[in-house]
């Protein structure tokens, strides 16, 4: 034997006799290039998954028109509908209707997000509160924002009074029931250690309670505003001179599909915005809520 292999025998030999097992060190296979590469493309990749589906609606839509499967009176063209966003922009009357569409749920949901909030913190907060006004709330919930517009109309008319009170009604519910969910899933912990620091009822409120429900808050928040969004569009249809809604009947009335198709496209997109946004600051809320704990 060599000297390299008595001394590696050697070495082996001590090692057995110290602790009874062998430790060599084990040799790795290097990581395959797509798994580096995984993380990396992950954004992308959720990207195209995201936009795979619309754009194959978009070319389908394409084709339909190019190949005349419906008559263009129907299903106009993508060119068209374009263009027609174009002249509605370049007019006014596009950012005119929208600016119109979004003072009324930012004043809606102003209503009726403060008006939720109360609610649901009374309902959280006292039992007594919530044994009286939780059934009668749950009921009026059931109904449908559309379902009051026959009896507003008779109350308040068919003006402003009218869009304002159905907006609000579609984001009281779910900031309400949210808000009243977080206040009660405040953990006992959090309400003795106010105890422990000889906080009233108002200290602990504020200082405990309503931060600890923020997360689940601003998820009704988020909910109100898609409800409010969704309710603008349909009593702007119904009933209504201005606005995003009003700008679909109007091309309805004059058989001008292009033009409803571009106010939906625009409604699709202003709540798309408006719910990423509070999506965004939501995933933002849930991490310190994370870090918190």
């Amino acid at each position: 034997m060599t000297n390299l292999e008595l001394s590696r025998a050697a070495h082996e030999s001590a090692l057995i006799a110290g602790n009874g097992r062998l430790d060599f060190p084990v040799e790795t296979d290097p990581k395959p290039i797509g798994a580096l590469l995984r993380p990396a493309l992950r954004p992308a990749l959720c990207v195209v998954e995201a936009l795979a589906f619309p754009l194959a609606l978009f070319g389908l839509w394409t084709l339909s028109s190019r190949l005349g499967w419906l008559p263009v009176q129907i299903l106009p063209t993508p060119e068209q509908v374009a263009a027609t966003l174009a002249d509605l922009a370049g007019s006014g009357d596009l950012w005119f209707h929208t600016s119109i569409s979004l003072l009324r749920v930012v004043q809606g949901f102003a209503l009726g997000g403060t008006a939720g909030l109360l609610l649901g913190i009374a309902m959280g907060l006292s039992p007594r509160v919530r044994r009286t006004v939780e059934p009668l709330f749950t009921a009026l919930a059931q109904v449908p924002p559309l379902g009051w517009i026959p009896v507003l109309m008779l109350l308040v008319g068919i003006d402003e009074g009218l869009k304002l009170l159905i907006i609000a009604k579609a984001a009281l519910v779910p900031v309400a029931l949210n808000t009243q969910k977080g206040i009660r899933n405040v953990p006992d912990s959090l309400r003795e250690v106010g105890a422990v620091l000889a906080f009233g009822r108002w200290a602990t409120l504020t200082r405990i309670v309503l931060p600890a429900a923020v997360p689940s808050v601003f998820t009704g928040v988020r909910y109100g505003l898609t409800s409010a969004w969704l309710a603008l569009v349909a009593v702007e249809l119904l009933a209504s001179s201005e606005g995003l809604g009003y700008l679909m009947v109007w091309g309805r009335q004059l058989f001008q599909l292009d033009m409803v198709i571009a106010a939906m496209l625009v409604v699709g997109l202003v709540g798309f915005a408006l719910d990423w946004t509070l999506s965004r600051v939501e995933r933002r809320l849930q991490r310190w809520e994370l870090a918190g704990s």
